[in-house]
């Protein structure tokens, strides 16, 4: 069974636990997009791992995991990261692989993050500042310089010499600020080359003679559908393919290898970063859903904007992915709500609608449409069976699947991994 796993809503939508439980059921698990931008929390008998760039299957011992092509890698910051894991006395050796057809990231890219997202002011995007943007932009260029071209010494230095021509000519005469050294930035990197080469890989040959071999593939994604390039919100987006046909072309497989596509929601929905958000809550239920839910950045600490679960946009997100299931997480921290709204609809002025809309322009002058719930006022952080749920939170969460047109397959009610359980 390969099963590619989605966010469907802005991303932060508790992938990396729900990637945990599914792995005990997989061979490989892939992480198919985006960078260290991306955060994944699991928490194992109250140790918590906060995973960047390794897939969250890391975690389990006879797994293989792997970093796919459509990933861009900032190698530093993956090698510090396999020193965390192996001081938490986690095995990171021949158990993890990386596509030599990733690219990487360069300090040149960060400063270019930075110093753009200045540039904007108010029209900022809410970059993590981390590169991904910038990096991506070379790959559509294609002068971006990738894994396999730092294994070849004449290539990489011709490569990053051209980048360095240009990038720094843009900091000097449009930015007015200093470039960066060629002979530092190829020192620095060609350090990095024995601690990764063990980790080289040919991603699409790796997974399809797997698949040949009859394993179950599980692909990792990142952020979520609503931060995807192109069917996100656009231009508050990130810069690779966050949705589920992401997998294909992110991991090198075709997609009639994909068995089964699931999405992950929260029973809420936040959002980090600039953009719209029809559902936000005001500031006194923000800092009440915040702080139970420790919305704060994986990555970046930033505090997360909260609001009501908007079933317009999960179900947008559900055709998006041709979504078989949903899974539900957080679920506990809405127990102390003695009401609860779900967004069925948005209005603009005198006009309804129940369609995600494309116009940016449109979607910030949104305003929900909501029909109310009683809450269930029981805490539900110690249950460990779906049927066992309090009677009103079968009944949101059933609405929930009558909304989006997705059965729920599973329901998380806290951080640890044993806090979920199937429906």
């Amino acid at each position: 069974m390969n099963i590619v796993l989605v966010g469907t809503q802005w991303g932060d939508e508790g992938k990396g636990k729900i990637i945990d439980m599914l792995t005990q059921d997989a061979d490989y698990v892939v992480r198919y997009q985006g960078g260290n931008n991306a955060g994944h929390t699991v928490v194992v008998d109250d140790k918590q791992f906060i995973l960047h760039l390794v897939p969250s299957g890391i975690l389990h011992k006879d797994k293989i995991c792997i970093i796919g092509n459509g990933v861009v890698v900032d190698p530093e910051v993956l090698i510090e990261e396999i020193k965390g894991l192996r001081k938490k006395g986690i095995t990171v050796d021949g158990n993890l692989l990386i596509s030599d057809q990733a690219h990487i990231i360069f300090p040149y890219h960060k400063m270019m993050d930075k110093v753009r997202e200045a540039k904007k002011g108010k029209g900022k995007i809410g970059t993590t500042g981390r590169g991904i943007g910038p990096c991506y932009t070379d790959k559509a260029s294609r002068c971006g310089i990738r894994l396999a071209d730092l294994f070849n010494d004449a290539v990489f230095r011709e490569k990053l010499k051209e980048n360095l021509d240009e990038k720094n000519a843009i900091f000097e005469k449009l930015y007015c600020c200093e470039g960066f050294s060629f002979d530092e930035i190829y020192r620095q990197y060609r350090k990095y080359k024995p601690r990764l080469k063990k980790h080289l890989c040919n991603c699409s040959k790796v997974l399809n003679d797997a698949i040949a071999e009859g394993k179950s593939i599980l692909f990792e994604g990142a952020q979520g559908t609503f931060l995807d390039i192109d069917h996100g919100t656009y231009p508050y987006v990130t810069s690779s393919s966050a949705t589920a046909g992401g997998a294909i072309t992110g991991a090198g497989v075709g997609p009639r290898k994909i068995n089964k596509v699931i999405g992950v929601a929260k029973a809420y929905t936040t959002r980090v970063g600039e953009g719209p958000f029809p559902t936000e809550f005001s500031s006194r239920m923000m800092e009440k859903i915040r702080t139970k839910g420790k919305e704060f950045g994986a990555t970046t600490g930033r505090p997360r904007r909260c609001g009501w679960f908007d079933a317009v946009l999960v179900k947008h997100s559900v055709r998006l992915n041709s979504l078989d299931e949903l899974v539900i997480t957080k679920l506990d921290v809405l127990d102390e709500c003695k009401t609860i709204k779900i967004c069925v609809g948005y209005k603009i002025g005198s006009r309804s609608f129940t369609d995600f809309p494309s116009d940016i322009g449109a979607l910030s002058r949104c305003k929900p449409v909501y029909e109310e719930m009683p809450g269930w006022n029981e805490e539900t952080v110690r249950i460990t069976k779906y049927e066992n749920l309090p009677k009103n939170a079968l009944r949101y969460l059933s609405r929930i699947s009558e909304l989006t047109g997705a059965a729920i397959s599973i329901v998380s009610v806290g951080s640890d991994r044993k806090q979920a359980f199937k429906v």
